[in-house]
């Protein structure tokens, strides 16, 4: 090509390059379909690139030479910037196809020179994996019964499968009468992996879409979201257009639980959170515990996204719960710097102050995805461990590019809050037939999670049921003296005070040998029938324990 080439003249041939290129995708399109990566091969020729001997695919002769590697590397980046968007539309396939064409027809040097408004080599030719080892878990013909995990998404394959695909099957393996779906809230996400590795994922319409067509009469929805956010909200948004569209639809609770008012509000989620990453964390530095890492002068500095929205106390809050747990040197912060204490600069000013001279970074995400790899360990000068290296204030700083989806106790978590959902889904079946039970006086099976902790054996598993004005006692009587009390509840708050416990009644029971004994009998509120509620028991050593019970297959005695 001719270096002084007018600016029309190489105007007009990128717009017929741009039309080769078109005509090459729609080619292989034709042959393979909008989704496959396999390419027609057609015939080679030599094309002159400035002063390169380039290999390519001959769809027409030019008549005024070839574009310059910047040139056919830069129409790629618009194709990359076109599906860059948050929008799926009906030419959304095909623009995928088309992207990942153009940049397969572009030679090593010319790939180096891909850059646009969100356009970079990395788009295609970083490796983070291989993407088949990942599920999408979009089949059809799943039953009646779905649980559809719900995500923001990550293009990094590895980490998908390890983090999101982590809990997707400890989810599985907790529910085998369930099927387990997927959906991405993100679909710049979405439309990376398609176009680079040709891997389909839902989005929320059509998760939700493919649910309906499928029969789906039970939903459950489970986010992986760490918090009620902005993704958690519109995730809400698209679900209120198909709730009547099943008969019923539970949403879980996100990972860490209710936001609460500020800061010092902390609860059960956030614990188990925080000592999971921790002990990870601790694990992966080589050391027993936080404590002994802190003598070496080792800080955790844990790595959230952050956010503007109301729910960026929870990154508040779970600083005070590393602290209410005694880890000291672990400290919380965020890509975006929301809330204020949690930007960078503010960490690094905190994490110097308490006189700690190694840092080891770590997600604070249930993703390693892009944040963990380029936000948080990346080279840039921007990047957390770029920054903190040129506080030069600390001997080391190293990065675990690790996120929270991996962790055993972080599933389970997940599994718990899924099993939660469930049981409220039950409950509200439980009421409304309970709405229908008439007053009076019923026997009634009472079923417990324990041996050690049931109906006498002469009652046969049963109590007496009694209904009135809506309202519903159960009277059992037990097998010993050995429980001293019960409590309508937990056991954390039976031993609050001014808990109001239930008193035993002395029972007199006749066995099938005619023998009788006196055993402790019980009165206990039944909230529903047919679903577990909650019943601490209190026994003679003084130490109250959690239980599941549940009031079923109500008969009504004649009076």
């Amino acid at each position: 090509m001719k270096k002084n080439m007018s600016k029309s003249s190489r105007k007009s041939m990128k717009k017929k390059i741009v039309l080769l290129l078109s005509l090459v995708t729609m080619a292989c399109m034709l042959f393979t379909g909008c989704g496959s990566t396999k390419i027609v091969e057609t015939s080679e020729k030599e094309v002159q690139v400035d002063d390169t001997q380039v290999t390519g695919t001959e769809v027409a002769d030019t008549e005024e030479g070839s574009l310059s590697n910047q040139e056919l590397a830069d129409h790629v980046a618009e194709l990359i910037d076109a599906i860059y968007v948050q929008v799926r539309t009906e030419e959304t396939d095909s623009q995928c196809a088309e992207a990942k064409a153009a940049w397969d027809a572009l030679t090593d040097t010319q790939k180096q020179l891909v850059s646009g408004e969100n356009a970079d080599p990395d788009y295609f030719g970083r490796d983070t994996g291989d993407a088949s080892k990942d599920d999408s878990l979009n089949a059809d013909d799943i039953g009646e019964n779905e649980i559809l995990v719900v995500s923001f998404g990550t293009s990094f394959n590895d980490s998908r499968v390890a983090d999101i695909g982590g809990i997707e099957k400890a989810i599985q393996d907790a529910n085998p009468d369930w099927s387990v779906r997927r959906a991405f809230t993100a679909q710049i996400i979405i439309n990376h992996v398609q176009a680079r590795d040709n891997e389909k994922i839902d989005n929320m319409d059509q998760a939700l879409e493919r649910a309906v067509k499928n029969g789906v009469k039970n939903l459950i929805i489970q986010p992986t979201h760490l918090m009620h956010g902005a993704e958690y909200d519109e995730m809400m948004d698209a679900v209120s257009a198909y709730e009547d569209k099943f008969e019923s639809v539970k949403i879980a609770e996100p990972l860490l639980g209710e936001v609460g008012s500020d800061a010092s509000v902390i609860n059960e989620d956030k614990e188990t959170v925080a000592k999971a990453v921790t002990v990870a964390a601790v694990k992966e530095a080589g050391y027993e515990d936080a404590a002994s890492a802190a003598k070496d002068g080792v800080a955790f500095v844990l790595l959230g996204h952050g956010t503007s929205h109301t729910a960026k106390v929870t990154y508040s809050q779970m600083q005070t719960q590393m602290e209410k747990l005694g880890y000291e040197n672990v400290f919380i912060g965020t890509v975006e710097g929301e809330p204020e204490e949690t930007a960078c600069e503010n960490v690094i000013e905190a994490v110097k102050e308490a006189g700690y001279t190694k840092v080891i970074l770590r997600p604070l995400m249930v993703v390693a995805g892009d944040h963990a790899n380029n936000d948080m360990a990346g080279e840039d000068e921007d990047s957390w461990k770029s920054m903190f290296e040129a506080a030069g204030a600390f001997e080391e700083v190293e990065t675990q590019i690790a996120g929270l989806g991996r962790i055993e106790e972080v599933q389970a978590l997940y599994v718990a809050h899924t099993a939660a959902a469930m049981a409220s889904k039950g409950q509200e079946k439980a009421e409304k037939e309970n709405a229908t039970l008439e007053d009076g006086v019923y026997s009634a099976d009472f079923d417990t999670d324990s041996s050690m902790f049931h109906v006498n054996e002469a009652c046969e598993g049963k109590g007496t049921l009694t209904v009135k004005n809506g309202q519903m006692m159960i009277h059992i009587s037990l097998t010993s003296k050995n429980i001293v009390n019960l409590y309508s509840g937990l056991a954390k708050d039976a031993e609050k005070a001014g808990a109001k416990v239930l008193e035993p009644t002395i029972d007199s029971v006749t066995y099938r040998d005619g023998m009788t004994e006196e055993v402790n009998g019980f009165d206990v509120p039944v909230p529903y029938l047919d679903a577990e509620f909650d019943l601490a028991l209190l026994g003679k050593k003084g130490t109250w324990y959690d239980h599941k019970v549940s009031v079923s297959d109500p008969v009504r005695i004649e009076e």
